[in-house]
C-alpha cells in the first residue's frame, strides 16, 4: 500500500510539473480568453525590451530661488512615484539645470507615460468658506489609495509645515469643506471637496467617500502629480530601443535553459536517482519562479535580475548537494536508506538555512538602499532564495521519501556508496560468526559421584 501511494503521489507531482512548464512557456486561447504564459507576462526592463522617455522642462514663470535643491526634490518625487507604481527600473536624471529626463521600461506608446506619472499639475487645498489656501502639492509627502475599516480611502502624509497649517485649518473649520484644486496647463479642476470632520494634528489625513478603490487610486494619482517642487511642462517624448539589443532576451533565455539542463545532467550522473529528484525539484522551482515574477507588481526583469535568478538556482543546487552528501555519510555508518534520508535532511537543515539567511540579509540591504537595476537584482535574488529554500527543504524531502518507497533497496540506485564499498559492507556483515549457545554446567548432587570421561 505504501509503494502504491508513493507511485500515485509521484505521478501527481509529475503531472503538476508538466502543467507548470506548459503554463510557464506556452500562450493559448480558452474560447474568447487568451492565457498569457508566465514568461510572457513578466515586465521587462529597458535593457531587454526598451520603453519610452520624456523630457520635462521647468516652466518659465517659475521662481529660480533654490532652483538646484527644488529640481533635486522634484527628481526624487518623480522616481518614488514611478517605483510605487511598479516601475522599479525607471530612471529620472537631470539634464542641465532646468530639465528632467524620465525613462520608463516596457511601455510601447510614448503617450502612455501620462497614464503612468500623470500630467504635472499645480495642486492647492482651499477652504471653501474663506478661500484660504491651506496647502500646496509641495506639502504632500505621499498620497496612497488604501482601505480604512473596509472602505476605500486616500491616505495623505504631510511635511512639517503642512502638518502645522493643516492642524490649524481643520481645528477652526470643523464641518466645512476643503476643495482640492488641480491646475494643468492653466486649466483649473476641482478634483475633490472633502468635509472636515475633526481636527487633524498629526499630518496624517484620510479622504473617504471614494466609492471604489479605482476612484481612490485616481484621486491619489491626481494629488501625486501636483507634488513636485517646480512646475514642469513636457518638452518631448519618444520610444527607446533595448539598450542590449533585441536578441539579448532570447540569448539570455537560451543560456538559462542550457545552464539548467547541464546542472540537471550533472546531478543525475553524480547522484543517479537522487539527481532525478533534484532535477524535478529544480523544474518546480523554475515554474514557481516564473509565476512569482509574473504576478508580483513591483518586479521588472533586467539583465541584473536574470543574474539574481541564476544565483538563486545555484543556491538551490548547493542545498541539494549538501543534503545528499549527508545522506551518504549516514548510510556509510550503517543506517537504512530511509533512516539515512531522515538524518541527512535533519543535519543539513542548519547549514542550508544559515547560508540562505545571510544571502537574504544581503538582498534586503540592496533592496532598501539600492536603486534601479540594483533593486531589480535584489528582488529577483530574494524571491529566488525563498523559493529555493521551499523546494529544497520541502519538495525534495517528500520526493526522496516517495522514491525510496518505490525503488528497490539498493544503494546503487541512489549512488549512496560505491559498489566496491557496498560489497565490502555486505561481506563484513556475512563474516560475523554465528552465536554459540552456552549452557551452565550443573554441579553434582550430594551423594553422586562425578564421572570423568576417558
Amino acid at each position: 500500500m505504501k509503494k502504491k501511494s508513493s507511485i500515485i503521489k509521484l505521478s501527481i507531482i509529475g503531472v503538476l510539473t508538466i502543467i507548470g512548464l506548459i503554463m510557464s512557456f506556452c500562450t493559448f486561447n480558452f474560447g474568447l480568453t487568451t492565457f498569457k504564459s508566465f514568461g510572457s507576462a513578466i515586465k521587462l526592463g529597458l535593457d531587454l525590451k526598451g520603453g519610452v522617455y520624456a523630457v520635462y522642462e521647468m516652466d518659465g514663470s517659475e521662481d529660480t530661488t533654490n532652483l538646484s535643491s527644488r529640481m533635486a526634490g522634484t527628481r526624487t518625487r518623480l522616481e518614488n512615484m514611478l517605483t510605487s507604481k511598479g516601475y522599479t527600473e525607471a530612471t529620472v536624471v537631470r539634464e542641465g539645470s532646468t530639465r528632467l529626463r524620465v525613462e520608463v521600461p516596457d511601455v510601447d506608446d510614448p503617450g502612455n507615460i501620462f497614464d503612468i506619472i500623470g500630467k504635472p499639475a499645480e495642486l492647492r487645498f482651499v477652504l471653501d468658506n474663506t478661500g484660504e489656501i491651506v496647502l500646496t502639492g509641495k506639502n504632500v509627502l505621499s498620497a496612497e489609495a488604501t482601505y480604512d475599516n473596509g472602505e476605500p480611502v486616500v491616505a495623505l502624509s504631510l511635511d512639517s509645515a503642512g502638518t502645522e497649517a493643516f492642524a490649524k485649518a481643520t481645528s477652526e473649520n470643523i464641518g466645512q469643506t476643503m476643495s482640492i484644486i488641480s491646475t494643468v496647463d492653466g486649466d483649473e479642476t476641482k478634483i475633490s471637496s472633502p468635509k472636515i470632520n475633526s481636527a487633524i494634528s498629526n499630518g496624517k489625513a484620510i479622504i473617504n467617500g471614494m466609492g471604489s478603490i479605482e476612484a481612490a487610486q485616481n484621486l491619489a494619482d491626481q494629488i501625486t502629480s501636483g507634488q513636485f517642487e517646480v512646475k514642469l511642462s513636457l518638452l518631448e517624448s519618444s520610444t527607446i530601443s533595448p539598450t542590449l539589443g533585441e536578441k539579448a532576451l532570447l540569448c539570455g533565455i537560451i543560456a538559462g535553459v542550457l545552464g539548467l539542463a547541464l546542472v540537471m545532467a550533472f546531478l543525475i550522473v553524480r547522484y543517479r536517482m537522487l539527481g532525478v529528484v533534484a532535477s524535478i525539484a529544480l523544474l518546480l522551482y523554475a515554474d514557481l519562479m516564473l509565476l512569482f515574477l509574473a504576478i508580483l507588481p513591483w518586479v521588472q526583469l533586467t539583465l541584473p535580475g536574470i543574474a539574481g535568478i541564476i544565483l538563486s538556482i545555484g543556491m538551490a543546487v548547493d542545498a541539494n548537494v549538501i543534503i545528499y552528501e549527508r545522506i551518504k555519510d549516514e548510510f556509510r555508518n550503517g543506517k537504512s536508506m530511509l533512516a539515512s534520508s531522515h538524518a541527512g535532511f535533519k543535519k543539513a537543515t542548519k547549514a542550508i538555512i544559515d547560508s540562505n539567511v545571510t544571502t537574504i540579509i544581503a538582498a534586503v540591504v540592496l533592496l532598501i538602499f539600492g536603486t534601479g537595476s540594483i533593486q531589480g537584482f535584489a528582488i529577483a535574488l530574494l524571491v529566488g532564495i525563498i523559493l529555493s529554500l521551499f523546494t529544497s527543504m520541502l519538495i525534495t524531502r517528500k520526493l526522496v521519501k516517495y522514491f525510496i518507497a518505490v525503488m528497490p533497496d539498493k544503494p546503487s540506485y541512489f549512488s549512496l556508496i560505491r559498489s566496491k564499498n557496498y560489497e565490502n559492507l555486505k561481506a563484513s556483515e556475512s563474516a560475523v560468526p554465528e552465536e554459540v549457545e552456552v549452557t551452565e554446567e550443573k554441579a553434582p548432587l550430594e551423594g553422586e559421584v562425578a564421572h570423568e570421561n576417558i
